[in-house]
């Protein structure tokens, strides 16, 4: 009697399921242990089971060490690809610039007057459009943090001629104190007054 195709979909009858489980693990473990004998392969196998059950298979020592051979492998074929694909990205990259520095020298040429601007097409003005935007705020943002940084000096230059001018307050004040008393002490408190019989004064 042929055996009729099984359709490839989840069984619901639990029991069937756990049947069909067991049956398919064996006959997986049974094929892999086949294909290790007729090919010297060295094979691992996991099968966990719905209830969390875990069964493996290591033709060749064990789980770890196969699992320790996959990692350096495939972490050897991605550095690999990507040492293959190292001369692609530098390549691309160098095209880019380039583009960019022809780009950016012509549109130096027609800012200058050297060419026509009327020459370049609506891409080239869009991306010449948006250099300038960024030439633009780089120098104003340089240019405010230059008024940032001197306005700042003179800031601190007004606090120093401030202070020193208060210095200079106090001292004339001191002096003007000091002057004043001793002026005090020097004027006589009676005017002198002159003898009509002799040049002195009392």
């Amino acid at each position: 009697m042929a055996r009729g195709k099984v359709q490839m979909r989840r069984i619901e009858n639990p029991v069937h399921r756990q049947v069909t489980f067991c049956k398919r693990r064996m006959g997986l473990l049974k094929k892999a242990k086949e294909l290790s004998v007729l090919c010297e392969a060295d094979i691992g196998v996991i099968v966990i089971s719905p209830h969390g059950k875990i069964y493996e298979l290591a033709t060749n020592g064990n789980m770890g060490s196969l699992i320790e051979r996959y990692k350096g492998s495939n972490t050897e074929a991605q550095a690999e690809s990507s040492n293959q694909n190292k001369p692609q990205v530098i390549q691309q990259e160098v095209l880019l610039l380039r583009q960019e520095i022809d780009l950016l020298q012509k549109g130096l040429r027609y800012m200058y007057g050297e060419k026509d601007i009327n020459h370049m097409n609506l891409d080239e003005l869009q991306a010449l459009e948006s250099n300038l935007e960024i030439w633009v705020h780089n120098v104003r943002s340089t240019k405010m943090q230059i008024i940032s940084r001197e306005i700042e000096m003179l800031k601190n230059k007004e606090g120093i001629l401030k202070a020193a001018n208060d210095m200079l307050q106090e001292r004339i004040i001191e002096q003007s104190g000091i002057l004043g008393t001793s002026s005090d002490t020097l004027i006589p408190q009676f005017p002198f007054h002159r003898n009509m019989e002799s040049d002195y004064y009392f």
